[in-house]
């Protein structure tokens, strides 16, 4: 059966895009931890990271460090946290998170609904950025 994450690249489940390429995309999540945060997940279904592909796996680092440098511009953070948790949806994927303490980096801060209109704010921010050092996977 696939997870949530392959019915949400496959367009069966609406998402947030701001990136897609032959091997990953990105979206915003619907949990948002900060306004910003965002998900780094591959196409192929892979249950966790460590399995993945070590090419895969480098380039889903390389495009999350993308993502990253463009929330800190996008939102004026001091810093971009990463979580790689993988218990919540069994598909790898990297949680990108815009900052300014530690503390915002705890599941326990994640929003439990958020609008459409602040996912694609967010989303739109962070893809002026993308384009702005222009990236060709910006959705």
């Amino acid at each position: 059966m696939p997870t949530i994450f392959s019915r949400i690249i496959a367009g069966q489940i609406p998402g947030t895009f701001v990136w897609r390429d032959d091997r990953c995309v990105a979206f915003m999540s619907i949990n948002p931890m900060a306004h910003g945060h965002t998900l780094v997940v591959p196409i192929a279904e892979v249950d966790h990271w460590v399995d993945g592909d070590p090419d895969l796996v480098a380039h889903l680092f390389s495009v999350t460090r993308i993502i990253g440098v463009a929330q800190k511009r996008a939102f004026g953070c001091e810093r971009v946290g990463v979580i790689l948790a993988g218990y919540e949806v069994p598909h790898a994927h990297i949680h990108v998170i815009p900052t300014n303490d530690m503390r915002e980096l705890s599941f326990a801060n994640a929003a439990a609904t958020i609008d459409r209109e602040s996912l694609e704010k967010a989303a739109e921010a962070i893809r002026i950025e993308l384009r702005r050092d222009g990236h060709v996977g910006v959705i």
